[in-house]
């Protein structure tokens, strides 16, 4: 992008309209990461939550060496649980193998259950096997929503020793959860796996049964 393009983001980053604000992040989609993330800077103590929020967000994707320790603070030290959510979130997108430690702190200390949430899918982003214990945490919390991030992350890290105890998911009542299931499983080349994905195949809702057989076309199945 120009210089002239650039300085002119710059100048709608300080506008004192937030509308202003929003539309200059998103016209850095374009931008190079070592150009946009300065520019980033400026709005990430915004006064408007949504433009933290899509700062925040951006930093996840305009991968800089500046990013990781800027969102591992806002995740570890933001009074706002929201925005420690969406640090977290964005430390998934870095696929930064840096932020384990600071993801798995928030998952264990957190009091919020989005940050948590936040944090266990973003343990599945990195890929990381390390993150199994935790996972299996989430996974036996009892809490739904955790229970759904942990079942589609321990199939990010392919922790294939665990494909018993997601399984106990199989006939759970909720929809979203079997669905997780059904795309968790297409990570695992497996005859148990490929024989749970055969039943929720012919799951009643159109959403998991559908979620089944695209990971079923994995395997040529």
């Amino acid at each position: 992008m120009s210089k002239v393009d650039l300085t002119e983001i710059c100048s709608k980053l300080e506008s004192s309209n937030s509308k202003d604000r929003l539309l200059a992040l998103a016209s850095l989609r374009e931008v190079e990461a070592e150009d946009a993330v300065p520019l980033i800077k400026k709005v990430i103590d915004d006064e408007m939550l949504p433009v933290r929020s899509m700062a925040i967000f951006a930093l996840g994707v305009k991968k800089t060496d500046e990013c990781l320790p800027i969102l591992v603070k806002l995740l570890e030290t933001d009074p706002d649980y929201g925005i420690r959510a969406d640090a977290a979130g964005a430390l998934g997108y870095l696929r930064d193998i840096g932020a384990f430690e600071a993801l798995v702190r928030s998952f264990y200390e957190d009091t919020q259950w989005l940050v948590r949430f936040s944090a266990a899918v973003s343990l599945g982003n990195l890929g990381d096997i390390r993150a199994k214990q935790v996972l299996l945490e989430a996974l036996h919390s009892g809490e739904t929503v955790l229970q759904q991030a942990a079942i589609s992350a321990l199939g990010e890290i392919k922790a294939e020793d665990c494909i018993e105890e997601i399984l106990t998911f199989a006939q759970s009542e909720d929809w979203l959860i079997r669905q997780r299931l059904a795309e968790s499983l297409g990570n695992f080349n497996t005859q148990k796996s490929i024989s749970a994905l055969k039943y929720l195949a012919k799951d009643v809702n159109p959403q998991v049964s559908q979620a089944a057989n695209y990971s079923l076309k994995k395997f040529n199945f």
